[in-house]
C-alpha cells in the first residue's frame, strides 16, 4: 500500500504537466484555457469560465471593433410587394361629347399638357346638325325682325295695317328671338365660343370641327387617335388618356391577419429594383374593403410622390409601412452578432478589451444596421461590433504549431 501511494502523485502529476503544457499551448494560439474547461460542477462561477474565450494579442485587436452596448429606436414596419400604377383620381380617358370621325390630332404621346388644351377634332354630325339649326334660326330671327319693322312703319303711316297684323310681327320676332337662342346654347355645348358662333351666323357656313380638349393638366399617357377614327363617347378605347404623373399609386396585398395594423396616413417607403436604394416617400390613402377568398389578403393603396416621373406603372415595387410608434430596445451592431452552425446567435463580450468571451444571446428586430437584444446582453456592457465573426472564426481554428 505504500509503494502505491507515489505511482497516484505521479499520475496526478503528469496530469497537472499535461494542464498547464495545454493552457500555454493554448495561449501561444490566441485560445484560452478555460474554452475546454469542464462543465458539471453547478457554481455561476464554473459556469461563466467554461463559456469559450480568446485572448487577442494587441495587433489582433486591430481587427475588431469594441463598444458599449446600448439602444435603439426600433420602427415597427411591415413590408408588401406590389405594383406601381398612375393615380386613377387623377388620370382620365378623354372621350369626344359626341360620337364623330377624326380629323386631327394635335399633341402626341408622352407629350405634357394644360386644362383645356385641344387634343383632336372631330368632325360630328350632332354638331353638323346644331349649327344647321343655329344657321336656320339666325335666318328666321332676321327675316321676323325686318318683317316686324315694316309692319311699325306700316302701322304709324297713313297706309295703316290692322293692329292683329302688328301684334303677330311682335310674336313672331319674338319667338324666333327665343329660337335663335336656344340654338346658340345648343352650340355652345359643343365648345364653341361666341365668337365663332358670330362668324359662323355671318358667313353662314357650318364649321363641322368639334374640339375635344384635356380636362386636366397632365401627361398624355395613351393614345389611340388617328385621322378618320370613328369615335364614341365612353366606347373603349379612348382616343387619349391624360394623367397627372407626379403622384402615383402603390397597389400591395397584405395579409388578412395584419389588416387592423394599416390606417389611413401612415407614412410608406417605396423602393423598386429600378432605382437601387433610392427611397419614395408616400402615405396610405385606401385600405380596400374586400379579402381575395382564394388568397386571404387585402389590398393597400398608398399615394407616392414622383415629382421627376420616374415610376413607371406595372414596376414591381416594394413598401415598408410604419404602423406604430418606435420601440426603445437594448441593440448592437449588426456586425457583432454572429450565427453559430447550429443555428444559435452570439456575441462576444469583455471587461479587459483582451479576454473576448462568447455569449448566447436572442434577438429580434433589425433596423439600419442595428439589432434589437432580447436576452443574453445588459446595457453598458462591452461587446464587440465589428468583427465578430473573426473571434469566432479564431474559436473553432485548429491549432497552429
Amino acid at each position: 500500500m505504500k509503494d502505491s501511494a507515489p505511482s497516484r502523485i505521479t499520475v496526478a502529476g503528469l496530469v497537472t504537466f499535461a494542464g498547464i503544457a495545454a493552457a500555454v499551448f493554448l495561449s501561444s494560439c490566441g485560445h484560452s484555457a478555460t474554452a475546454n474547461a469542464p462543465s458539471g460542477s453547478g457554481s455561476a462561477t464554473d459556469s461563466a469560465q467554461s463559456a469559450p474565450t480568446v485572448d487577442l494579442s494587441p495587433s489582433q485587436l486591430n481587427s475588431i471593433k469594441i463598444e458599449a452596448v446600448g439602444s435603439y429606436a426600433f420602427p415597427v414596419e411591415k413590408e408588401a410587394v406590389g405594383n406601381i400604377d398612375y393615380d386613377g383620381d387623377l388620370s382620365v380617358q378623354v372621350f369626344p361629347p359626341y360620337q364623330g370621325t377624326i380629323i386631327k390630332t394635335f399633341v402626341e404621346l408622352g407629350a405634357e399638357v394644360q386644362k383645356d388644351q385641344p387634343l383632336y377634332t372631330i368632325k360630328s354630325p350632332d354638331l353638323i346638325q346644331a349649327e344647321s339649326n343655329l344657321i336656320g334660326a339666325a335666318a328666321t330671327y332676321e327675316l321676323t325682325t325686318k318683317e316686324l319693322a315694316r309692319a311699325k312703319d306700316l302701322y304709324t303711316t297713313s297706309v295703316g295695317v290692322p293692329q292683329r297684323e302688328l301684334e303677330q310681327a311682335v310674336s313672331d320676332q319674338q319667338t324666333a328671338e327665343g329660337a335663335l337662342k336656344a340654338a346658340r346654347d345648343a352650340v355652345l355645348v359643343f365648345g364653341k365660343t361666341d365668337g365663332e358662333i358670330d362668324q359662323m351666323i355671318a358667313s353662314r357656313k357650318i364649321d363641322p370641327a368639334l374640339v375635344v380638349r384635356s380636362p386636366i393638366r397632365g401627361k398624355v399617357t395613351y393614345k389611340n387617335a388617328q385621322p378618320g377614327f370613328f369615335v364614341q363617347p365612353g366606347n373603349p378605347p379612348a382616343p387619349y388618356s391624360v394623367a397627372d404623373v407626379h403622384l402615383k399609386w402603390m397597389l400591395a396585398s397584405v395579409p388578412e391577419s395584419e389588416s387592423a395594423l394599416f390606417h389611413l396616413g401612415q407614412p410608406v417607403a417605396v423602393r423598386t429594383l429600378a432605382y437601387d436604394g433610392r427611397v419614395f416617400k408616400g402615405k396610405v390613402s385606401k385600405i380596400y374593403e374586400s379579402v381575395d377568398p382564394n388568397t386571404h389578403r387585402i389590398t393597400i393603396r398608398s399615394e407616392i410622390t414622383d415629382p421627376k416621373n420616374d415610376l413607371r406603372p406595372g414596376m414591381l415595387a416594394n413598401f415598408v409601412i410604419r404602423v406604430d410608434a418606435p420601440v426603445e430596445a437594448t441593440a448592437i451592431p449588426a456586425n457583432g452578432v454572429v450565427r453559430e452552425p447550429d443555428g444559435t446567435m452570439a456575441a462576444w463580450v469583455t471587461t479587459d478589451r483582451q479576454r473576448f468571451t462568447e455569449r448566447i444571446i436572442k434577438v429580434g428586430l433589425r433596423k439600419d444596421n442595428r439589432v434589437q437584444i432580447l436576452d443574453g446582453l445588459k446595457q453598458g456592457e462591452l461587446v464587440v461590433s465589428d468583427g465578430a465573426v473573426f473571434l469566432s472564426n479564431m474559436l473553432g481554428a485548429p491549432p497552429s504549431d
